[in-house]
């Protein structure tokens, strides 16, 4: 009974080092007035880079993210991936990171989650479905619970947004 219970156990708990390469690539999106594109490169020893341009109303925003180790120390031999959980480290047009880590994951959802209850966003959501990312942050913002969503395309790199 005891095995049947760890058994269980073990595939209820959350992948926190998924592979994430579903996520990889350019993605566009051209809903709401907005032109939002996230490109993220393929997993490297648990390690992803991302960058988000999105542009509306005259105005240019960007972010620099990464997916990698919570603990950057490297693993004992350069073939080995590190053993630590993974995080999404959001730094929004140069401000420090805001860390999130994985907190539940499957083949094509992960869900981050930081800590702080104050700071908005305090989870972040990416999920695949065919050609299409979907991104979400939630959070409480000014005392309400707030949902910002984004529906990415697959597209070639540096697509744009017909005009």
């Amino acid at each position: 009974m005891l095995t049947v219970l760890m058994m269980t156990a073990a595939l209820q708990a959350p992948d926190l080092r998924p592979d994430l390469g579903w996520m990889s690539g350019y993605w566009l999106s051209c809903e709401g007035g907005r032109e939002a594109s996230e490109t993220w490169t393929d997993p490297r020893l648990n390690l992803m880079l991302g960058a988000a341009l999105t542009v509306r109303g005259g105005r240019a925003g960007w972010e620099l993210s990464r997916i990698g180790p919570v603990d950057p120390t490297p693993p004992a031999s350069p073939d080995t991936p590190p053993n630590t959980p993974l995080a999404y480290f959001a730094q929004p047009e140069g401000q420090a990171p805001a860390v999130f880590p994985v907190i539940e994951s499957g083949p094509t959802r992960v869900v981050f989650e930081r800590a702080a209850d104050d700071d908005f966003p305090k989870r972040v959501v990416y999920e695949r479905d065919g050609d299409v990312l979907n991104a979400r942050i939630e959070g409480v913002l000014d005392g309400q619970e707030r949902i910002i969503r984004w529906r990415f395309q697959k597209a070639e790199l540096n697509s744009r947004c017909p005009r």
